[in-house]
């Protein structure tokens, strides 16, 4: 294992991950902030503050940021999801020490320049319009304020049109001098690194930073339920979904394979009985999302509005079958799909340092490529069976956009899998 990790005397975790025969490095900070440790009146604030990041320090100016990247061929990005916020750049080896350097600056230096902020604010507003104009986008914020109703967790991390137009320049700074701490943050790099080096910038560029202590969001509170929005759409694009697990679940691995199983390639059960034998849709696929302290299992589909009332059965028979019904073929090729994609993924710089990070946030520890090779392997029929008998016994969160009609015309989907039981 190549994993190295130290924590320094300000709490920042640094991680490193050599890969040998590459001359490149993926460097960047992931934090333990994101769209749910907001309050809902700044909704969308981790987001604006990822782009506000980028838009000039004591330092450098936006154009100033982005040329010294480019200069020497790298790339600089960003994300933020609901529980974390990232900022990574890929660079030549040598110019390592000139990423840690950027990014220490725009997480301890940022000016947050007033004129930037209106034009980042533009910029944003049109964010959420694209993701608007986007079904299939949308609907997925659809599905999330459903699962988790009136809570941060259910909300969409742009946040919202009137929300972003109102973010002041003090909400954005604040919310980074709240929550942004050293204890919070994982340097995190892959590629040809070093280790001892990389430490080394880290204490030097990120001595500033405070300790902030562990984030305490409000706990996921599953809810579920049922919401359609008409819109005149060529098709309907339906989420369903159930209560999962978190990350530290016995049961995580288990969810895995048991959505790879039922929805994760054209050998599927959903692809092969919906979409291949019926032609019902022209896309689906299922999805487990984890958090700390819950989570969801769901399914994609989009469709016709003439489809929908044979669809929804047809989902609801296979749902309801999957726990009894798996056989040890099918069981084998899953794991090797989920198997493959694990070790593919470390063929990447950016994945291999972002998989450390996301380990460190997680577990508080590197996890070798072995060890869930293993636990993917344990995974057994038995545990699929119970796990599909627990999960789809509970209440569903079904969310629709698009000619939505048809819907009234069927028996919610709760009652139709207590029909099929």
């Amino acid at each position: 294992m190549t994993v190295e990790v130290t924590k320094l005397a300000n709490g920042m975790t640094v991680a490193t991950d050599v890969v040998s025969g590459v001359e490149t490095a993926a460097v960047g900070v992931w934090v333990a902030v994101g769209a749910r440790h907001e309050t809902a009146d700044v909704n969308g604030v981790s987001h604006m503050l990822e782009h506000m990041a980028f838009k000039g320090t004591k330092r450098r100016t936006a154009l100033d940021i982005v040329e010294e990247v480019e200069d020497v061929g790298g790339q600089i990005n960003a994300y933020t999801s609901r529980e974390n916020t990232a900022y990574y750049l890929r660079v030549m080896a040598a110019d390592v020490p000139m990423a840690v350097d950027i990014l220490a600056d725009i997480l301890q230096n940022s000016t947050f320049d007033p004129e930037e902020l209106e034009r980042e604010r533009a910029v944003i507003i049109q964010e959420i319009g694209q993701c608007d104009d986007t079904p299939d986008d949308v609907i997925f914020d659809y599905f999330q304020e459903t699962a988790f109703p009136a809570q941060a967790l259910g909300r969409p991390i742009l946040g919202s049109h009137d929300l972003v137009s109102g973010m002041t320049r003090e909400a954005v700074a604040g919310y980074m001098s709240g929550h942004y701490g050293a204890d919070r943050m994982v340097l995190a790099a892959a590629g040809k690194v070093d280790h001892a080096a990389l430490v080394r910038l880290a204490e030097e560029a990120f001595a500033g930073l405070p300790k902030r202590g562990p984030t305490s969001p409000d706990p996921a509170r599953y809810s579920g339920g049922d919401r359609l929005v008409e819109r005149d759409l060529e098709q309907v694009h339906l989420v369903l979904g159930f209560d999962g697990v978190p990350y530290d679940h016995p049961d995580y691995y288990t969810i895995s394979v048991l959505s790879s199983l039922l929805g994760g390639g054209m050998s599927s059960r959903l692809f092969q009985e919906v979409r291949e034998k019926r032609g019902l849709v022209y896309s689906i696929y299922t999805f487990a999302s984890s958090y700390r302290d819950g989570g969801l299992f769901g399914i994609y589909a989009g469709t016709g509005a003439g489809e929908i009332p044979t669809l929804m059965p047809v989902l609801s028979e296979e749902l309801r079958k999957v726990g009894g019904t798996v056989t040890e073929v099918e069981l084998k090729r899953t794991k090797a799909q989920l198997k493959a994609g694990l070790l593919m993924a470390l063929e990447h710089t950016r994945g291999r340092a972002e998989r450390i990070a996301q380990q460190m946030l997680i577990y508080g520890r590197p996890v070798p490529a072995e060890e869930i090779v293993a636990r993917i392997d344990a995974v057994d029929i038995a545990a699929i069976s119970r796990l599909a008998g627990r999960i789809f016994s509970g209440r569903p969160t079904v969310t629709a956009l698009g000619r939505t009609e048809a819907f009234g015309r069927l028996p919610s989907f709760a009652q139709s899998m207590s029909a099929a039981e």
